[in-house]
């Protein structure tokens, strides 16, 4: 059986460098963390740690662990939290960074009912798709799409099953014919945006067990991803946007989903805090029910005629 103390000693290993670093924290020996990680891995059946004399780093099967570990222990606390604080009200300040695109057209009017039930709650909303430096910049959580590459946050998944979708209007295919392969996108107008000031031109495709890219150009180019999918909506384009962004578009008729059969990169999405201690009763009650909202429009990605390939 997991211990919970096992999963805490393994996280902050992660989080902090080393065993030493985690065993200072803890008041314990190095050698008892070491220990402590070597039983849990026994239990997972899976090394989560390289060991080198001289560095500690996570395998990548640590690396896909961690965030579960980190949301493990965030609910732990949060039950605890629970017992003692009872019908607590939910209350304080949320300054919260988002993507432009899911920001306005689908989390801003969720997030908006959240702070009418809870008018204790202020809120200081950004919506950029700059990537916002949730150690840096005056935000207490950040939603951000695509794979976490940075262990020393701690992160709740959002839709951790979302991906990118190559899809035009029904103009557009009517004028300039629908792409049969990978191949054919390069040749057709393709709309860019930029994320974090790089123009997000190389358009990646998992294929057989290998990654596909694109290097697609286009003579419109935006620094804001909502106009990219307005274009697509005005029959300007192709785009390759996240699946929550265009799902409600595509389900309404307003475009239509390309080349179902080369499905796109993942593109999952998480709720990031810079320290556990910011996931407060009123983060963790909008992560609820932003997961709630979210996760019906991923499991389409399965379930709607959109996916099934051309015949």
């Amino acid at each position: 059986m997991i211990r919970l103390e096992d999963v805490t000693l393994f996280v902050r290993s992660a989080l902090l460098g080393s065993f030493s670093n985690a065993a200072r924290e803890a008041g314990l020996l190095p050698g008892q963390v070491s220990a402590a990680v070597h039983r849990l891995e026994r239990d997972l059946d899976k090394r989560l740690f390289a060991r080198s004399t001289r560095s500690l780093r996570l395998t990548a099967e640590g690396e896909k662990y961690l965030p579960f570990a980190q949301e493990m222990l965030a609910v732990v606390a949060a039950g605890a939290e629970s017992l003692h604080s009872g019908d607590k009200e939910i209350q304080g300040e949320l300054r919260v960074a988002m993507p432009s695109d899911i920001g306005r057209n689908i989390l801003l009017p969720l997030i908006t009912r959240f702070c009418e039930q809870h008018p204790k709650v202020s809120l200081r909303l950004s919506l950029s798709d700059h990537i916002s430096d949730v150690f840096r910049d005056p935000v207490d959580i950040a939603i951000r799409y695509g794979v976490l590459d940075n262990n020393s946050y701690v992160a709740l998944p959002l839709a951790e099953d979302n991906r990118r979708v190559l899809a035009a209007s029904p103009a557009y295919l009517a004028q300039y014919g629908r792409p049969q392969t990978l191949d054919e996108i390069v040749n057709h107008h393709c709309l860019l945006f930029t994320m974090n000031s790089q123009v997000y031109d190389k358009w990646s495709f998992p294929e057989n067990g290998m990654r596909r890219q694109l290097i697609v150009k286009s003579r419109m180019l935006c620094d804001n991803a909502d106009v990219a999918r307005r274009w697509a909506l005005e029959g300007l384009g192709i785009i390759y946007k996240s699946w929550i962004d265009i799902s409600a578009d595509v389900l309404e008729g307003r475009l239509e989903v390309l080349l179902p059969q080369h499905p796109g990169e993942a593109t999952p999405l998480n709720l990031i805090c810079p320290h556990r201690k910011q996931f407060s009763p009123a983060v963790r009650h909008l992560h609820s029910e932003l997961r709630a909202h979210l996760q019906p429009i991923t499991a389409l990605l399965q379930t709607h005629p959109a996916f099934k390939p051309h015949g």
